[in-house]
C-alpha cells in the first residue's frame, strides 16, 4: 500500500506525494556496483519509492545489505550514509590491500581498465595457474572484515525493514541458493561474492558456495513468491548489448564475462514474458498468476566502456564516478518511468530478452 513520504532526502515537489513500492534486483560486477550505488541514491533521494524486497548478487548482495542496515539505523538518509561509508570503505580497504591498482598515468587519463598494470598482469597469470587454496592458504579476505565494521548482522536478522534474497551457487550441486535476511551473515554476503579464481568457497552449514552470478544474477523468481509489489526495478551491471565483434583474447573473455553473468536473468526475463502473455490472453483464471511489472535501469553505453578487468579497480576517483554514471540514469529512468510504476511494465520484454 503507498504511504506519504517522510524522508528528508525527498524532494519538495515529492513532498506531498505519495509513495510507490517497488522490489529491487541488483546485479553483481565487483566495483561496478558503485554504479547500483548511484542508482539506489537517486531512488531513496526521489523519496516516492519504498523497498519492498531485494533480489541481490555478489556485489549487489552487498548493496542490498547495507541498504536495509542503513534504512534500519537512520531512515532514508541514514540508508544513504551507510552506502556512501560503505563504498569509502571498500576504496580504503583495497588501497591497503588490494594488488589490482590502476596505474597513476591511467588514472590521469580516465582510463579505469587494468590490461596493462603490472600488478594485474602477475596476478591473472598467477590465478590461471595456482588456486586460491595455493595462492591464499590462509583463506585471508579483507571482505570480512569491512562487511562486520558496517552491518550489525544480529540486528539485521531480527529487524530489518526490507525483504533480502542473496544469491549464491552451491558448488556442489549448481544450484541457486538464497540467503534471506532471517539467515544472512557475514558468511552469506561473502557467498554470494565469492569469486572461484580469487577466493576459497565460502562453507556454510557444511555446504560450500560461489558467486551467485552463475546461477541468479539476480534471481527474480524470490520477488514474485515472497513480496507485495508487483513491480521489479532491475538495476543492470553488465551490458546486455555491446556492439561489434570481440577480436582480441582481452575482448573474448570480457563479452563471455558479460554473456555468462546476463544468462540467468535472460531466462527468467523469458520465463515472465511466457506467463505475462497467458494472463494478458486469459489462459489462465484470475489471480493463479502473479502480472509482474518489469523495468529496467541500465546505461549499455556507458559500462561497455570498462572492461571485465575494472570490476577490480576499486580506485575511489573511479567509484565516484560510477555512483555518478548510475545517478544520471535513474534520474533518467525516474523521470520517463515513474508514472508506469504500479500500472504496467516499462521495459518491453519481449524485445530487450527474447
Amino acid at each position: 500500500m503507498d504511504t506519504t513520504v517522510k524522508s528528508k532526502t525527498g524532494s519538495a515537489k515529492a513532498a506531498d506525494m505519495r509513495v510507490k513500492p517497488i522490489n529491487l534486483a541488483l546485479q553483481g560486477g565487483g566495483a561496478h556496483g558503485a554504479y547500483a550505488w548511484g542508482v539506489l541514491d537517486h531512488l531513496i533521494e526521489d523519496g516516492r519509492f519504498s523497498f519492498d524486497g531485494v533480489s541481490a548478487t555478489s556485489a549487489g548482495a552487498m548493496n542490498a545489505t547495507v541498504l536495509a542496515q542503513g534504512w534500519l539505523e537512520g531512515g532514508p538518509d541514514g540508508a544513504r550514509a551507510a552506502l556512501a561509508a560503505f563504498w569509502k570503505g571498500v576504496a580504503d580497504t583495497a588501497a591497503v590491500f588490494s594488488p589490482y591498482k590502476p596505474l597513476p598515468w591511467d588514472k590521469a587519463m580516465g582510463v579505469h581498465t587494468l590490461e596493462n598494470s603490472p600488478f594485474f598482469m602477475m596476478m591473472d597469470v598467477a590465478t590461471r595457474i595456482f588456486s586460491p587454496y595455493q595462492l591464499n592458504p590462509l583463506n585471508f579476505n579483507p571482505l570480512r572484515d569491512l562487511l562486520e565494521r558496517h552491518i550489525d548482522f544480529d540486528r539485521l536478522r531480527r529487524e530489518s525493514p526490507i525483504r533480502l534474497f542473496l544469491c549464491a551457487t552451491n558448488v556442489e550441486t549448481g544450484k541457486v541458493r538464497l540467503f534471506t535476511e532471517k539467515d544472512i551473515s557475514p558468511e552469506a554476503v561473502q557467498a554470494s561474492a565469492c569469486l572461484p579464481f580469487l577466493f576459497q568457497a565460502v562453507e556454510i552449514e557444511g555446504e560450500y558456495y560461489w558467486d551467485g552470478g552463475y546461477v541468479g544474477n539476480p534471481a527474480i523468481y524470490p520477488l514474485i513468491y515472497h513480496c507485495d509489489s508487483q513491480d521489479v526495478v532491475i538495476v543492470h551491471l553488465n551490458p546486455i548489448v555491446r556492439r561489434g565483434c570481440p577480436r582480441t583474447a582481452a575482448e573474448i573473455l570480457n563479452r563471455l564475462n558479460e554473456v555468462s553473468f546476463n544468462s540467468s536473468l535472460m531466462r527468467e526475463m523469458r520465463a515472465i514474458a511466457f506467463a505475462t502473455s497467458l494472463i494478458e490472453r486469459g489462459k489462465v483464471a484470475a489471480g493463479e498468476m502473479k502480472c509482474m511489472h518489469i523495468h529496467s535501469i541500465r546505461a549499455d553505453d556507458t559500462m561497455a566502456q570498462y572492461g571485465v578487468s575494472s570490476k577490480l579497480n576499486a580506485d575511489w576517483d573511479f567509484l565516484q564516478q560510477l555512483r555518478d554514471a548510475g545517478r544520471r540514469e535513474a534520474q533518467r529512468w525516474t523521470a520517463v518511468n515513474f508514472d508506469a510504476v504500479g500500472e504496467r511494465s516499462s521495459v518491453d520484454i519481449r524485445g530487450e530478452f527474447l
